[in-house]
């Protein structure tokens, strides 16, 4: 088996084809870097991850003379790898015979002053503006000169100070004096996006990050520059200036903006979410996000949301208290379900959790078997949306991101529980002409308009007709009750994307105080006391549906493929 030595440490390789960066990353040896990025093309423009490489080959280690950037340098067996931090490896391990002349430096010593003149050049002309710095606590610069380089600062002229570009983009804003020109962002223009909008201009001294005439970063996957941006020369006009990243709660998500079921970061304070971010998986989208997703969390902190029951009296919409909404609600579906049960619908939309259709499907079940479940309307807006493209806006193979045109992250999963509960699925086109007495509207959707767009317009509304939803729609206006419902980011749960591929994700942010979560409200109307725990719900699931048992492991893998 191929073994390359990293501080004397040996790691098997296999097949795989890795540079030096990644065999160290294998050992548990961290090389620094900014410029490299697994995604993108290399370019070892930064100098930050200089290593000292040789070969053992015959008994003996014949070492470079100079150090050689790491992520540009592919290793084989036998590659013998030795970081800035040498005088840390694990003293368990024999040490390799390296040449003596060699090690008339100590080891790790040559690596070690790379780097702390790499970090002494970046920060030449960098400015001390840290404390209004959005990238503060959350900076390699920072963190690579604490860690790798030194106190003081022997830069004695001017520092040059180019005029910040605010207007590259209507998202993005440049602080042009941060950038230490990794280029990162160039090279997703053009080898992810396509749409080559940013370019170095000027040379040596006098380099800069700028756009061509004209062309300002407005491509659907331009914010995924700012979470490149390794230092805080590319910072999002929509966090800037919002938070200190120390104030803010990390969870992982799953965007639900569309069908790619995207993983992702949510960054939230005191209840609040602020920002959302790419988290790399590479079963779901990669390593980015598009920005249809990245800024699609502002539903959950609008104004106009519904954030308490109301019930109509009188042509007007009255709040009312859970303890005394809960009983009337079962009370009318009861008597509905008795004396006309296939005119009892309950609407379940592809944006709840698999737990949440699950038990709400139960609880309607549980009330006559002629009680039907009908999957809520899918949006689906043009078609998909490939990258990277060419000049002309054509998608250009390979394909390295899709943004899927069907707008709903968890229609697989909530089809599969239809079949599961009912045997069919039932699109809501199929009873818009039908008189129906009782019609419960589960909802929660992000975008009003998404909705609206897909219920006709003379569908004539049931007396009794519940409405869960998040934002006012054309459905909450002629509700009877209208009931809060919580955002992705307020609930523990599983989506399942286009692909089969199930995806758990846990509450990031609590939902305002008078909303109660889908999840504890069907469990409240089957009559199980107490605060419901998702997991069980989970354990429940994959128990009672075979396409979700493996979501009872420990560890869960995905569903199989769905076609």
């Amino acid at each position: 088996m191929p073994t390359v030595y990293v501080n004397d440490k040996p790691v098997e390789i296999g097949t795989a084809k890795l540079n030096c960066v990644q065999a160290a990353e294998r050992a548990g040896v961290f090389i620094p870097h900014y410029c490299w990025h697994e995604a993108l093309s290399v370019v070892a423009s930064c100098r930050m991850c200089l290593v000292e490489v040789g070969e053992l080959k015959d008994g003996k280690v014949i070492m470079q003379p100079k150090v050689v950037p790491g992520c540009q340098t592919p290793v084989k067996d036998g590659t013998v790898i030795v970081t800035g931090e040498y005088d840390k490896r694990d003293p368990s391990l024999p040490p390799l015979p390296y040449d003596p002349n060699y090690t008339k430096i100590p080891l790790g010593e040559r690596a070690k002053k790379a780097q702390a003149d790499t970090l002494e050049a970046l920060l030449l002309n960098h400015p001390l503006d840290c404390p209004v710095c959005d990238k503060a606590g959350e900076c390699k610069l920072q963190d690579f000169s604490y860690k790798y380089g030194r106190s003081e600062s022997r830069m004695v002229d001017v520092k040059n100070t180019p005029p910040n570009k605010p207007h590259i983009s209507s998202t993005i804003t440049l602080f042009t004096d941060r950038c230490i020109m990794c280029t990162r962002c160039v090279r997703f223009t053009r080898e992810i996006s396509g749409t080559a909008e940013l370019q170095v201009v000027g040379r040596g001294h006098h380099e800069e990050i700028d756009i061509f005439p004209g062309r300002p970063l407005e491509n659907k996957l331009a914010g995924n520059v700012v979470d490149l941006c390794p230092v805080g020369a590319l910072g999002s006009k929509d966090f800037l200036y919002k938070q200190r990243v120390w104030y803010l709660k990390t969870t992982e998500g799953v965007c639900n903006r569309c069908s790619t079921g995207c993983s992702t970061y949510v960054d939230s304070n005191k209840d609040i979410v602020y920002r959302l971010r790419a988290r790399t998986n590479l079963q779901a989208q990669g390593y980015f996000i598009c920005d249809e997703g990245r800024y699609g969390y502002h539903h959950a902190n609008a104004a106009e949301r519904f954030v308490r029951p109301v019930v109509k009296t009188n042509g007007r919409f009255q709040p009312q208290p859970w303890n005394r909404l809960l009983p009337q609600l079962k009370q009318e579906f009861t008597t509905a379900a008795q004396t006309h049960p296939r005119g009892v619908v309950a609407v379940l939309s592809p944006f709840l959790t698999v737990e949440e259709a699950y038990l709400l499907g139960r609880y309607f079940k549980s009330l006559a078997p002629e009680v039907r479940l009908v999957l809520g309307p899918v949006p689906v807006i043009g078609e998909d949306d490939k990258y990277p493209k060419n000049a002309r806006g054509e998608p250009v193979e390979p394909i390295k991101f899709i943004i899927r045109a069907e707008k709903a992250p968890n229609r697989i999963g909530v089809e599969e529980v239809l079949k599961a509960l009912q045997g069919e699925v039932i699109p809501l086109a199929t009873i818009t002409n039908e008189t129906l007495t009782a019609l419960w509207f589960a909802g929660g959707y992000p975008d009003p308009a998404h909705l609206d767009a897909l219920i006709p317009t003379r569908w004539a509304m049931p007396p009794l007709l519940v409405t869960q939803d998040i934002l006012p729609t054309m459905m909450s206006a002629a509700a009877k009750y209208i009931l809060p419902a919580t955002t992705g980011f307020e609930k523990d749960g599983t989506f399942v994307n286009h692909a089969g591929y199930a995806q758990t994700f846990s509450r990031a942010v609590r939902p305002p105080v008078e909303v109660r979560s889908e999840l504890q409200l069907a469990f409240d109307l089957l009559g199980r006391p107490g605060l419901v725990q998702p997991a069980a719900i989970r354990q429940e699931v994959a128990a009672a549906i075979p396409y979700f048992a493996q979501l009872g492991a420990t560890n869960p893998a995905p569903p199989s493929h769905h076609q």
